[in-house]
């Protein structure tokens, strides 16, 4: 109601939509996301503003397509998803994204 305002009638049964959503229920399904945008975030990183070996690190990481564990995959491009930093980098990409929306809104 907030979102659309006057423009939509929302019936009761409306606020539980969001149960029928069964991603919502298997394991670590959501947590999929937040891993695959901070390996994406990661790797593009490393294509634009890294050195050419991380650039052909990259191309090999698409041509070994399924032969690898993902985990294995992306160790061999460059980005260590058991480590931390994959994903505070992505967090600190997110808030400067942030950051840069409130500045033009404002």
């Amino acid at each position: 109601e907030q979102y659309f305002g006057d423009a939509v009638s929302f019936a009761e049964e409306s606020d539980l939509e969001g149960l029928r959503i069964p991603h919502f229920y298997s394991p670590f399904y959501v947590y999929k996301y937040a891993t695959g945008l901070s390996a994406s975030i990661a790797l593009s990183k490393k294509v634009l503003n890294g050195t050419e070996q991380d650039r052909q690190s990259y191309l090999d990481f698409l041509r070994s397509g399924g032969s690898l564990y993902p985990i294995e995959s992306l160790r061999k491009a460059g980005v260590d998803m058991q480590k931390e930093e994959p994903v505070k980098d992505a967090l600190s990409t997110f808030s400067s994204l942030l950051d840069q929306a409130e500045s033009l809104l404002s």
